[in-house]
C-alpha cells in the first residue's frame, strides 16, 4: 500500500496535474518505509521494496515511454522496463545505506541523511553515462509554482529536491512521532511543521522579493513554428516537399500578421540531409535574405569522409538575416537519448540505420549573433541538462532556444513534463528560452519561470511571442550543481564509515 501510495504522489505532484501541495508529501511514503526497515534492521527487505518503490513509481511517472518508443519497435515495452528497473535499482541501493546507516548510527537524524542520499541519487541518474536520465527530479516537481523555486538561481533544481525531500522527512515526523516519544510528547510534532512552514515561507518571500526586483529586459519578437507533422508521413519521401512547403506557409503567415524579430523551427524540421536535397538550403537561405529574419532549424548533419565513411549528427542550423548559414558552426546535439539516437557503450557507426541508434554526439556550444542578442541552441531533451543551459550562459548566451520534436508522446503527460524543466533552466540561469515543437508544446518562458502564449498539443500553428531575458548572472551559474556535489561527498562519507565500522568489526572477530 505505501508503495502504491508513494507511486500516485510522486505521479500527481508532476504535470499536467498542478497540486504543488503534493511535492511536499510525495516521499513520505519511502520515509514511513525507511523508518520501519530501521526499525526491524531487516537489509534484504530494504533492497526489495527499495526496488519495488523505484520501479513502480517511475513506472507511473514514465508510462508514456511506452507511446515515445512504439516508433521505433514494437519491443517499447521492454526499453520502459529497463529504464524503470534501472530507477529501482538506484532506489534500492538508496532504501539499503539508508536503513544501514540508521541501524549502525541511530543518532544520526533521518531528516539529515535521507536528503542528502535521495539527492545524491538524483546526482548519480544524471551521471550514469550513456543511459543518464535525468527527468524530473523531485525539484522540477515544482515547476507549476515558480514562486517557491526562485531560488533555484541560488542552488539549482537539485537544491529544490533537497529541501522538498527534507520538508517531506519532516511532516512524517510531525504527523507520525515516534512511539519511544511516548503519549505525553505529542507536542513536539509541532516543531518539524513550524520548522517546515518557516522554510516555505523564506521561499516564497524570496520569490516574490526576485519577482519584483529581477532586471528583466525584453528580447524582441520570436516566431515558433509548429508544424504538427506526423512522424511517419514526416520522413516518408514522397511528401518531404510538402513538409517544407508547410514550414515555409506557417512562416509566411506569421510573417505578414506582425514583425518578427527571429524565427525558430523545431527540431530536425528539414526531413533530410542538405547533402540528399541541395535545393533546400538556397531556397531557405532565399526566403531569409527576403525577409530579413534570422532563422534557427533543427535538421539532420553529416560528416562525410575520403573512405565514404560518415557520421551523422541530430542538429541545428542557424541562417542571419542575410541568409547565410556557412558563416557560423552547427549545433550538433551533446545528450542523445539512450538507444533511440544510440545505443549505449557502442560506437555509433555500428548503427547506421536510418534514425536509429548511430547518432554521434556534438562538441562545442556555438553562440548565434542576432540583432536582438546572441543564443545557444537545446535540443529537445538537453533542456533536462541543467550544466548545458549554464555552460551557455557563462560563455555569453543572452537566451536559449529550444527546438523538439514532442510527436513522439502523443497526447500522454509527456509534452507537459518535458515543458516544466525548462521553467528551471530559466530560473537558474535567468535566461529567457523560446521554445518550438513539432507537435506541442511551444511557448517562450521568461527569466522568472513564467510560460507564455503556449501552443496546443497537436495543432498545425504558429506563434508570435514577446520574448524577455535577464542579463544577471546568478550564483548557480557561477557555481555549478554544488548541492549535489555536496549531497554526493556527504553519501560517500557515509558509505565510507560504514565500510570502516564494518572492517573494525571483522578485525575485532578475527582477533
Amino acid at each position: 500500500m505505501l508503495i502504491a501510495l508513494g507511486a500516485a504522489l510522486l505521479a500527481l505532484s508532476y504535470p499536467p496535474f498542478r497540486f504543488p501541495l503534493l511535492s511536499f508529501f510525495a516521499l513520505a511514503p519511502a520515509v514511513v518505509l525507511v523508518r520501519e526497515l530501521a526499525a526491524a534492521t531487516d537489509f534484504r527487505r530494504a533492497l526489495r521494496l527499495g526496488f519495488w518503490y523505484g520501479l513502480v513509481s517511475q513506472g507511473l511517472v514514465l508510462y508514456w515511454l511506452v507511446v515515445a518508443l512504439w516508433h521505433f519497435t514494437p519491443l517499447s515495452a521492454l526499453g520502459y522496463l529497463a529504464t524503470i528497473a534501472i530507477y529501482g535499482l538506484w532506489t534500492a541501493g538508496c532504501f539499503w545505506l539508508l536503513v544501514r546507516i540508521r541501524t549502525r548510527f541511530p543518532t544520526a537524524p533521518l531528516w539529515v541523511v535521507f536528503p542528502l542520499v535521495w539527492t545524491a541519487v538524483e546526482w548519480g541518474i544524471g551521471h550514469q553515462g550513456d543511459i543518464r536520465f535525468p527527468w524530473l527530479g523531485l525539484g522540477t516537481s515544482l515547476a507549476d509554482a515558480p514562486i517557491l523555486v526562485q531560488w533555484a538561481d541560488l542552488a539549482g533544481a537539485r537544491g529544490v529536491s533537497l529541501w522538498l525531500a527534507w520538508c517531506n522527512v519532516m511532516l512524517v515526523d510531525a504527523l507520525l512521532p515516534r512511539r519511544e516519544l511516548g503519549a505525553g510528547s505529542g507536542w513536539i510534532g509541532w516543531r518539524p511543521l513550524v520548522a517546515v512552514l518557516g522554510t516555505v515561507v523564506l521561499a516564497w518571500g524570496y520569490g516574490a522579493w526576485r519577482e519584483r526586483t529581477l532586471p528583466v529586459r525584453p528580447v524582441g519578437v520570436v516566431g515558433l513554428v509548429q508544424p504538427n507533422e506526423g512522424f511517419r508521413e514526416k520522413w516518408n519521401k514522397a511528401r518531404q516537399d510538402s513538409v517544407m512547403a508547410h514550414l515555409f506557409a506557417l512562416s509566411q503567415r506569421l510573417e505578414d500578421s506582425t514583425h518578427i524579430d527571429l524565427l525558430v523551427w523545431p527540431e530536425a524540421a528539414v526531413p533530410d540531409y542538405f547533402v540528399n536535397r541541395p535545393d533546400w538550403d538556397p531556397a531557405i537561405a532565399q526566403r531569409v535574405r527576403a525577409t530579413r529574419t534570422p532563422l534557427v532549424t533543427g535538421g539532420l548533419d553529416a560528416v562525410i569522409y575520403p573512405d565514404r565513411s560518415y557520421d551523422s549528427y541530430n542538429a541545428a542550423f542557424f541562417y542571419d538575416s542575410t541568409g547565410d548559414r556557412t558563416a557560423y558552426p552547427i549545433y550538433r546535439k551533446h545528450y542523445l537519448v539512450p538507444i533511440v539516437e544510440r545505443v549505449p557503450f557502442v560506437p555509433p557507426r555500428w548503427f547506421h540505420l536510418r534514425w536509429f541508434g548511430g547518432f554521434g554526439a556534438g562538441r562545442g556550444l556555438p553562440l548565434y549573433p542576432t540583432a536582438v542578442g546572441r543564443l545557444g541552441v537545446l535540443i529537445c531533451y538537453e533542456s533536462i541538462f541543467a550544466d548545458l543551459a549554464r555552460d551557455y550562459r557563462r560563455q555569453g548566451a543572452d537566451f536559449l532556444v529550444n527546438v523538439t520534436n514532442d510527436a513522439w508522446y502523443g497526447r500522454t503527460a509527456g509534452p507537459y513534463q518535458h515543458l516544466s524543466h525548462l521553467v528551471m533552466r530559466a530560473i537558474e540561469t535567468r535566461a529567457g528560452i523560446a521554445r518550438a515543437a513539432n507537435s506541442g508544446i511551444s511557448a517562450t518562458v521568461d527569466p522568472l519561470g513564467h510560460v507564455h502564449d503556449a501552443s496546443g498539443l497537436e495543432v498545425r500553428t504558429a506563434v508570435a511571442s514577446r520574448l524577455a531575458t535577464s542579463d544577471v548572472r546568478t550564483v548557480y551559474v557561477r557555481l555549478g550543481d554544488w548541492v549535489g556535489t555536496l549531497a554526493v561527498i556527504a553519501t560517500l562519507g557515509f558509505a565510507g564509515l560504514l565500510l570502516v565500522d564494518r572492517w573494525r568489526s571483522r578485525r575485532g572477530g578475527w582477533r
